[in-house]
């Protein structure tokens, strides 16, 4: 039973992760053509030349689509190994990003002046996202929720297949418990010998003789 309830939180905790997974390659994708509109727009890609401002956006994007492709990695290890080492590195990157997304979500929503919390931009994606943010503000804004509720179920699931524990403390005993059984059998149903019978003592004639031949 134990066994078979692990089984399901693995299959929901690598199909869940996928999410993360799906979301970080969308951001590498649009981190990517980020870069080849700037490539475009000036001749060169950002990191060629040192001296040009550094597009920030630009980085923050493609960096967390990587930071989150990395957690489905170790999300898809820890639900397949389900050891306590993995889980909590798993555990702790979800958390970390969850607590990101929150503050930004909070300050953007309950700040009005949050766009002065941001340096500039110098590509200006960060001006176009905010356009497009303002145009589909409710898609973005169910598009937050779902992502947070992905990770926010991602993180129970790992914290359930912790608390559940390895596979090799349940294996153990179903691997071993056969075996044991035929030796428990036999040592119950072994028949106990007893031998009933007069005592036997030495005779006369065997201490006289050994006697004799002492002296």
């Amino acid at each position: 039973m134990v066994r078979m309830i692990r089984a399901c939180i693995q299959s929901l905790l690598k199909f869940v992760n996928s999410g993360n997974g799906l979301v970080g390659i969308a951001m590498i994708l649009y981190g990517i053509w980020l870069m080849r509109a700037w490539q475009r727009h000036l001749g060169h890609f950002p990191f060629e030349r040192p001296d040009d401002p550094i597009p920030w956006f630009m980085y923050s994007f493609f960096g967390l689509g990587i930071l989150l492709c990395v957690i489905t990695c170790v999300g898809h290890i820890a639900a397949e190994t389900a050891r306590g080492c993995c889980l909590h590195l798993y555990v702790m990157l979800v958390f970390v990003v969850l607590m990101v997304e929150a503050g930004l979500a909070t300050d953007v929503f309950l700040n009005r002046d949050w766009e002065e919390d941001f340096p500039m931009d110098p590509s200006g994606s960060f001006d176009q996202f905010k356009q497009f943010i303002r145009l589909n503000f409710d898609i973005c804004q169910w598009i937050g929720i779902s992502m947070m509720s992905i990770q926010g179920l991602s993180l129970l699931l790992a914290m359930l297949l912790k608390a559940i524990g390895s596979r090799r403390y349940y294996d153990s005993d179903d691997d071993y418990a056969p075996e044991r059984l035929p030796l428990l059998k036999n040592a119950l149903h072994s028949p106990s010998t007893c031998v009933i019978g007069d005592p036997v003592f030495p005779s006369k004639n065997d201490a006289w003789n050994k006697r004799t031949d002492d002296e």
